[in-house]
This record gives structure tokens, C-alpha cells and sequence, in this order.
């Protein structure tokens, strides 16, 4: 193995942007996937026992979160582990509100980090940001009126 400079080895255990939206979307699609489960009407903040999500479905986020964690190190994307470890336990208990929250702030937080020069956010990291964006929106309750047209006045 070639020898590396102090800044190769720190470069190569840098987390790239497109990894953290990797993790972050395997969070996103574990919430879809126990919020398209919950009845229509469950207040989305305190869900009954037998509605929490599957322990198969708590270890799949906790294993993104774990890679998270391993790949952040030292990174700039460090500073987003708490509001990752929040979403963790709010999705534990079956609390969507817990979970869409903090993963929002993630997404504000990547946001303030590239317009700050932190760190560099491609086009195709930008769209995908939109897009979970979307996604966590649609989860929030109120997002898909029942009425076709409600809310928009006469």
C-alpha cells in the first residue's frame, strides 16, 4: 500500500455529500414505509402500541444511522448525529412527528452547509435534497386534504 499524507488518509475518510443523502434516504424510506402502514386517522404524535413500527424496521434505521456515524468522523456532517439519533428514537416509538422533524432539520442544516461553502452540493445532490424534502412533507398531516380543492377559496 502506498504510503498517504495526513490529508489523503483525513480526504478518504471524509464523507461526501451524496453518502449523506444516501443515509438519509434509507431513513426516508423506512418512515414512507411505516407511515403508508398507519390508518388514516392516527393522530401521527402518539400512535397506539400495535402500530409501531417492526423491531426488522427499527434495526434497518438504526443500521443507516450507524453507517452514518462511522462514515461522518470527522467531517463537517458530524454536527447532524444528534438530529439523526433524535429521529432514531422517535421512530422507536412510532412518533412520525419526531421523526419528519429532525430529518427536516438535517436537510436545513446540509442546506445552510453548502451555502456556506462547508461543503460542495452537485446538482444532483440538490435535486435529491428536494426531493426528500418532498417526501417528508407529504408524510406531515394536512399535506393531502380530503377535499379536491380545499383550501384554495372559491
Amino acid at each position: 500500500m502506498p504510503n498517504m499524507t495526513v490529508g489523503e488518509s483525513e480526504e478518504r475518510r471524509t464523507m461526501e455529500t451524496s453518502a449523506v443523502l444516501d443515509r438519509i434516504g434509507e431513513l426516508i424510506a423506512q418512515l414512507k414505509g411505516y407511515a403508508s402502514k398507519l390508518p388514516p386517522v392516527v393522530h401521527l404524535a402518539s400512535v397506539p402500541t400495535g402500530v409501531k413500527p417492526k423491531p426488522e424496521a427499527v434495526e434497518v434505521f438504526e443500521q443507516a444511522l450507524l453507517r452514518f456515524r462511522e462514515q461522518s468522523g470527522r467531517s463537517p456532517f458530524k454536527s447532524l448525529q444528534d438530529y439523526l439519533i433524535e429521529s432514531l428514537e422517535a421512530f422507536e416509538v412510532g412518533n412520525v412527528l419526531g421523526v419528519v422533524q429532525p430529518l427536516l432539520a438535517v436537510l436545513d442544516q446540509v442546506e445552510r452547509m453548502h451555502r456556506d461553502r462547508e461543503i460542495k452540493v452537485g446538482p444532483a445532490e440538490e435535486k435529491r435534497m428536494g426531493e426528500y424534502r418532498a417526501a417528508l412533507v407529504k408524510i406531515l398531516p394536512g399535506s393531502q386534504p380530503e377535499l379536491e380543492g380545499a383550501g384554495r377559496g372559491m
